[in-house]
């Protein structure tokens, strides 16, 4: 087991890394209980049926017991009504405030119950124990919490750090081929955003790890949690720093908003699409060689990770459609729309400058097929 500390003070935690942390949840957990030894634990059909019984079985080897909520998968579920469901049932519980809860899930369970525990008595502990990659190299760590709206993607939320992130490196193993290939969407984002080096052993061992080499992914997922915990930590609420994490995310975004966040498009895929378009973007405007846009494009496709506007199935709005959509996007202000830009691979940074010809033009080049 490898452990990244997020040194947040008052706030810090550990995120522990390897495999069969789900058989020793109990021994890991216990040290955060104060007083009754019992958990609650919200996640969705499909993990559940793979992994609840596991991790019951982990909790009562270190004597907790535990409850449970299981919750529709997709991302339909990050909504006001399951989000309501989620709090009146941990109510119905008698959670209290120093208790814990468990989001055992993905990245759509841990940002809804992060956020019904941000809440819940005016904020109770919560434990992250991500089950994809997603969310294990991404969001489950850092305390974004949320739900989405109607007008866009995670736009009702609250930060609230964990007390704990549980990453099963073990339990990737039961992902499929399309759910382990989304998360790597933003595996490689922390390449481009401020990791060349990374980025280039990804180029060579990232196809082992998605056929299963363990050692492979204990380092993806190590490496990324790592980069996640350097920013979070000197930017905790997103004031500067921490907008680089969002490299990919406004073209992704709007992508899930004109799909309806339906399985036309998982939101590790948008990622994927929305850092081409990003560093396509990045060369248009002249900041960084045409060769770094189309190095990403090939290794993605080596990969097997959808790259184009025409990899999601269905119609889709022409740019100026996309365009209204992202300026529903968070980091608008002002009324102006920040895109997260690099001047090469491993060399991001936030933008409010870019003209809207060259992203309209951007758009509908992505729209007809064609890159710049």
């Amino acid at each position: 087991m490898k452990t990244v500390h997020v040194d947040l003070g008052a706030r810090a935690y550990d995120i522990h890394i390897g495999a069969d942390l789900l058989t020793r949840a109990g021994d890991l957990i216990s040290p955060l209980l104060q007083g009754r030894p019992r958990v609650a634990v919200v996640t969705d059909e499909n993990v559940g049926s793979l992994h609840l019984e596991t991790l019951r079985q982990g909790l009562a080897d270190g004597g907790i017991e535990m409850v449970a909520l299981t919750l529709p998968a997709g991302e339909a579920t990050k909504s006001w009504p399951h989000f309501t469901r989620c709090t009146e049932w941990l109510l119905e519980q008698n959670v209290e405030r120093h208790d814990i809860v468990i989001a055992l899930g993905g990245g759509v369970i841990g940002d809804l119950v992060g956020f019904a525990a941000a809440v819940l008595r005016r904020g109770v502990r919560f434990v992250q124990i991500p089950t994809s990659l997603l969310a294990q190299v991404d969001s489950s760590v850092g305390g974004k919490t949320g739900i989405n709206s109607a007008l866009g993607k995670n736009l009702i939320g609250a930060f609230h750090q964990p007390s704990m992130v549980l990453a099963d490196i073990g339990v990737l193993n039961t992902l499929t081929q399309r759910d382990y290939l989304a998360g790597y969407g933003e595996v490689v984002k922390y390449g481009l955003l401020g990791d060349r080096g990374f980025f280039e052993w990804l180029e060579e061992h990232a196809a082992a790890a998605a056929n299963g080499d363990m050692e492979a992914r204990m380092m993806i997922v190590k490496r990324s949690v790592e980069m996640k915990a350097e920013i979070v930590v000197r930017d905790e609420t997103e004031k500067g720093d921490r907008a680089l994490l969002n490299l990919g995310h406004t073209f992704c975004h709007a992508l899930e908003a004109a799909t309806g966040y339906s399985d036309r498009l998982l939101h590790g895929e948008g990622v994927a699409i929305g850092c081409e378009l990003a560093l396509d973007l990045s060369a248009r405007l002249g900041l960084c060689p045409q060769e770094e846009p189309s190095r990403l494009r090939a290794h993605l496709r080596d990969m097997g990770i959808k790259t184009e506007l025409s990899d999601i199935p269905g119609a889709l709005p022409d740019a100026d459609g996309l365009i209204a959509l992202m300026a529903q996007d968070k980091k608008v202000k002002g009324g102006k729309l920040h895109f997260v830009l690099v001047r090469g691979i491993g060399e991001a940074f936030v933008s409010a400058d870019v003209p809207a010809g060259i992203l309209r033009e951007t758009m509908n080049d992505a729209l007809r097929g064609s890159t710049g």
